[in-house]
């Protein structure tokens, strides 16, 4: 019988090749009283059926630095432990069949520049010379990436393990872990079919295993398994060891070399769902599932059509192997809000084995330092509300994910499946108004409205969409008129005790000791002085304030917020995010609309920016806060939901001789750009403090009041910023950036867009992006107010004019009286 151990530091449960690189990163960072738990073999999971892809360029920066880690890592790994790891550059080469494909692959190069990649535009005939196999007179185009590679999953596993084991880990195979032990709200350990364990930290890095290994603990891991198929055929004339990776996205597929042969796979568009996570037969050991020919014909057919050579080429293996995959495509990494102490890294959607090295490292790295060393902002398991724990509705939106591995990756794609599930009160009169609706954790929310008759959908393109033009109808609307946004989705959260004050003192960048009645703009950072959210604040009562944040960030900011609330301090954190409906009521006209409907006072004397007070609007009370996102004058409603139907409807009524218009999120993007107002995720990540973004004067720098992340602040302030955020507006109207794209200066790849959209006063387009002198090592004022800059739009590049203050309104002058001393009317540019 396996003896282990009855206490060990950190336990990590899942021996495949992430709960190995885990195990393998904490040794390197000194935390050798480590025990790894696999419940079979190594690897026997989902791991050793991996097709071994390595392949760099992600669609982030942080992505991407993971990937690039891995192969670092993987090309030494032989020498440190004496296991061969499989490891071989060898090259990629992604062939497009239509212009959007090719459309995808020059952003996607121009990507590459921004991270120091090398990587190759090539014309059909140049794909050819490198794979001499392909048929290319459907082709468009394709790229190249020389640093690609592959990798043997299960040796790269017992490589990663042998050198955790050299440094001390303890790794035991065939030991089933049973449930999650708790103490004081907080892990303490494991109990298994042999066993209890105890720990300070538990690692649950269990595959798809994950979702049910969390439900021990509380822990919602979004996941659900799906069948995946490749094909490993039989030896093909011209075939070596070094041929490269081969995509065909269009068609779906992947193809690399296999012991003389050819492995092929791919990403059907409707994928096959296998069954829910706590299903999932035991022992499951280098097991397969059946085969299912129909299911992989439409891979097969397109494979045969790109590589004519199959068609008389026999198949030695059809391999049907589960993987688990995510609501969003996007792996699962962090701290388990639910469960200080317990840490996930599972649902890599096939591409565990690229990612296995850097994310190994960057979750024991997050496990010692306590926080995440770089931005893991869209992998951070706090993204995920309850909802995405329903297995149904996972097995219904997997379903979709699996299918878009390879679909054109369209910037404002929009999920179909498994909505609608949170509404507004106010949901059937805006799809009576001509919605076009996305969603946003969970939340169904107007994008754009489609004039009358006009099919209110989304129109995919890389050139300027149909819904442009509604969107700029809104956005003159909004800044000559007036216009309503349902921002229900908001999240809402009151904080309240007799210490609510300085427990948000402590927490908030900015001084919160207001009196009642008035709101603040504050970043919330982490103890390395960057971003952890930003969030207005409103004073409510003596001991109590209302805090509001995006929607993709409720669960995140509660978990932040409770977590940080110091030890002895009375202060609750309580989410009313559906107590209350949102309606954003802004433009030069907002101010009459309102008091047409009110007999409260709106003028700049009586209700001057950043004060929140209770209203009457109609037979409603509602609080009315003077703010904006838009940079125009504005008020934000905060309407008990049960009486926002009734307020909406009278705000229409009345504002129907004030040229009222009904606008939503793709206008909000577009006018807050204009105002270069910056946003959590996007232009404030864990990578980027309030120096970097100009957002100093949210900080309350001046006064003796201590907050979290102050130090590094100041720290920061004294010096230069290597990469700070800047404005921008492109030359050239017709040229449409939708974020991502490369920001070059004197022709020298500088930075990426952060943010990007089409704004209809400064008549193109304009947005936000991080840059900065790579040769310098910092970002000067000067260095940003000189040279020549331009953006990579697809391979064609456009002037840009760059500042650290806004295109639009710079002195904050269009919101009023005052409001120019706020976070909404300047930014800084030392």
């Amino acid at each position: 019988m396996t003896q282990i151990p009855s206490r060990a530091e950190i336990v990590v449960i899942g021996g495949g090749v992430i709960g190995a690189s885990v195990a393998y990163h904490l040794a390197h960072l000194g935390r050798t009283d480590v025990l790894l738990l696999e419940q079979g073999s190594l690897s026997c999971g989902t791991t050793w059926h991996a097709a071994g892809l390595v392949g760099q360029l992600r669609a982030s920066e942080a992505g991407t630095r993971l990937v690039q880690y891995s192969t670092d890592l993987y090309s030494r790994l032989e020498a440190e432990t004496g296991l061969g790891t499989g490891y071989r550059v060898c090259g990629g080469l992604t062939v497009a069949r239509t212009a959007e494909r090719m459309v995808a692959l020059r952003r996607t190069a121009a990507s590459a520049a921004a991270y120091d990649l090398d990587c190759e535009l090539l014309t059909p005939e140049q794909a050819r010379e490198r794979y001499p196999l392909i048929r290319v007179d459907d082709l468009v185009g394709a790229i190249w990436l020389p640093g690609d590679g592959k990798a043997n999953p299960t040796d790269l596993t017992q490589a990663l393990a042998k050198g955790a084991r050299q440094l001390g880990v303890r790794i035991a195979e065939q030991v089933r872990v049973t449930g999650v032990l708790t103490r004081d709200g907080r892990a303490a350990g494991v109990r298994t079919d042999h066993d209890d364990v105890e720990a300070d930290v538990v690692v649950n890095c269990a595959g798809q295993w994950a979702r049910a290994v969390g439900a021990m603990a509380g822990v919602n891991v979004p996941l659900h398994s799906a069948e995946h198929f490749y094909v490993v055929t039989e030896p093909v004339e011209g075939v070596h060891r070094d041929l490269p990776v081969l995509r065909d996205p269009d068609g779906y597929t992947y193809v690399k070399e296999e012991v003389g042969g050819l492995l092929v796979g791919g990403f059907e568009p409707a994928a096959k769902p296998w069954v829910s996570p706590d299903s999932i037969p035991y022992p499951f050991e280098f097991a397969l599932l059946d085969e299912d020919w129909e299911h992989f014909e439409v891979l097969m057919e397109s494979a045969v059509h790109r590589l004519p050579v199959l068609a008389e080429t026999g198949i030695r293996k059809f391999y049907n192997g589960p993987e688990s995959f995510t609501p969003d495509n996007q792996f699962v990494i962090g701290e388990a809000p639910e469960l200080p102490g317990f840490f996930v890294g599972a649902g890599f959607n096939s591409v565990g084995i690229a990612t296995a090295g850097g994310a190994g490292r960057a979750l024991a790295e997050w496990v010692v330092e306590g926080r995440p060393t770089l931005d893991l902002i869209g992998a951070d398991i706090r993204r995920f509300s309850p909802l995405a724990g329903n297995d149904a509705w996972l097995r219904e939106r997997v379903v979709e994910m699996l299918g878009l591995h390879y679909a054109v990756p369209w910037p404002n794609r929009e999920p179909e499946t498994g909505r609608p599930q949170r509404l507004s009160p106010l949901h059937d009169r805006i799809v009576a108004q001509g919605a076009v609706l996305g969603t946003r954790n969970h939340w169904e929310r107007a994008n754009v409205f489609a004039p009358q008759g006009d099919s209110p959908a989304i129109d995919y393109s890389w050139e300027r969409p149909t819904w442009v033009d509604w969107c700029v109808a809104e956005q003159r609307a909004t800044r000559e008129a007036v216009a309503v946004f349902d921002q229900t989705s908001f999240s809402k959260y009151v904080v309240v005790g007799a210490d609510a004050e300085s427990a948000l003192q402590w927490i908030c960048t900015a001084d919160v000791a207001v009196p009642v009645g008035r709101t603040v703009y504050t970043g919330m950072l982490n103890e390395g002085g960057t971003y952890e959210s930003d969030v207005t604040v409103t004073r409510t009562g003596e001991r109590e304030f209302l805090v509001v944040s995006s929607a993709a960030t409720t669960v995140r900011d509660l978990d932040w917020m409770r977590r940080h609330v110091p030890v002895g301090v009375d202060a609750s954190v309580v989410d009313v995010t559906s107590a209350y409906a949102v309606l954003g009521v802004m433009g030069p006209r907002s101010a009459d609309l309102l008091s047409t409907v009110s007999d409260d006072p709106f003028d700049d004397g009586s209700f001057p920016f950043g004060t929140s007070r209770e209203v009457r609007l109609g037979s409603a009370l509602v609080r009315a806060t003077r703010i904006t996102y838009v940079g125009e004058l504005g008020w934000e409603l905060y309407v008990p939901t049960e009486l926002a139907a009734g307020v909406y409807d009278e705000l229409f009524r009345a504002g129907a001789d004030l040229g009222i218009r009904a606008a939503g999120y793709y206008a909000i993007e577009a006018m807050r750009l204009e105002k270069g107002y910056r946003a959590f995720g996007r232009e404030l990540t864990t990578e980027t403090g309030p120096v970097a973004a100009g957002l100093t004067f949210a900080c309350k720098l001046a006064t003796d009041v201590d907050f979290l992340g102050r130090t590094a602040v100041e720290a920061a302030r004294a010096v230069t910023p290597p990469r700070r955020v800047v404005s921008f507006v492109v030359g050239d109207p017709t040229a449409y950036p939708w974020g991502g794209e490369l920001v070059l200066r004197d022709g020298r790849p500088v930075g990426q867009v952060t943010s990007a959209a089409w704004g209809a006063t400064v008549g193109a387009g304009v947005g936000l992006a991080l840059v900065g002198d790579r040769q310098a090592g910092e970002a000067t004022g000067e260095w940003v107010r000189t040279g020549e800059w331009t953006v990579d739009v697809a391979g064609d590049r456009h002037p840009l004019t760059v500042g650290l203050r806004p295109p639009l309104d710079p002195h904050g002058l269009r919101l009023g009286r005052a409001a120019s001393d706020t976070h909404f009317g300047s930014f800084s540019d030392h």
